[in-house]
């Protein structure tokens, strides 16, 4: 199994009820990749994160930091939340693409 995953994924903006959020959502080869990995991980330490999350680095442009991926319930989705740090220093808009990098 790979130590990374790339994909171009449009930035969603979502608006819950503590403020806005910014977002990346892998679905397809790329969620059933991040799937596996997390079964992965629970077999290997026999237990589940919080939520089922997997802990990465991610990386758009030249920036990186340390974070979560996400599952969502009941769909074959995980999302990776981008700060407006983040969206700030790349020029990213909601709607446009970004090239992220998630290394485990």
């Amino acid at each position: 199994m790979s130590d990374s995953l790339s994909a171009t994924l449009p930035l969603t903006r979502w608006q819950g009820e503590r403020g806005t959020y910014h977002l990346v959502t892998f679905t397809g080869p790329e969620a059933k990749a991040l799937a596996g990995r997390a079964l992965m991980e629970k077999l290997e330490t026999g237990r589940r994160r919080g939520f089922g999350s997997l802990k990465v680095t991610a990386r758009i442009g030249a920036s990186e930091w340390r974070t979560s991926v996400f599952p969502q319930k009941g769909r074959s989705e995980w999302i990776l939340l981008v700060s407006r740090t983040v969206m700030r220093a790349e020029n990213l808009a909601p709607g446009e693409q970004a090239e992220v990098t998630l290394t485990f």
